[in-house]
């Protein structure tokens, strides 16, 4: 089985919604990728594991991907160990940007997909509104505060 080590801020940046939102309310937009993410691998037979820099603020539950959080280290750090420890890193993708973590990645046989390619593949090709499209109909979703215990 695949499993999916996402750079979660990089992929933020990558997301023009998501990277005006994080501006404003980081947390917002972090809980917005989550379910993005979610919403993406629902069918897909694959694990997932995103990563935010900094504290966990409010706990963003997911039914099948996991969060880590950097704490006081970098996300980047957290990324290379998770791929040291690694049991098999042929079926690691990290998705990330960073040219840092691309590089230890590739050196460690692990699979790349460039954050812009992942939100791109994220969105309806063709659809140059796909992205706004997709937020607003998550935002609206009436599972949104049953995922996250939050109100919009």
């Amino acid at each position: 089985m695949r499993h999916y080590i996402i750079d979660g801020n990089n992929l933020i940046g990558k997301i023009s919604k998501l990277q005006k939102l994080q501006q404003q309310d980081k947390q917002s937009s972090r809980e917005k990728l989550a379910f993005l993410i979610e919403d993406y691998f629902h069918n897909k037979k694959a694990k997932v594991t995103l990563h935010f820099d900094g504290y966990e603020n409010n706990p963003i539950r997911l039914s099948f991907a996991k969060i880590i959080y950097s704490d006081n280290k970098t996300a980047d750090d957290k990324i290379r160990k998770q791929i040291e420890d690694s049991k098999n890193r042929r079926n690691l993708v990290v998705v990330s940007s960073d040219l840092s973590i691309v590089d230890f990645a590739r050196k460690c046989s692990c699979n790349v997909i460039t954050s812009e390619e992942f939100a791109r593949q994220m969105f309806t090709a063709g659809d140059d509104n796909a992205e706004e499209k997709l937020i607003d109909r998550l935002k609206n979703s009436e599972d949104w505060e049953k995922l996250f215990g939050v109100d919009e």
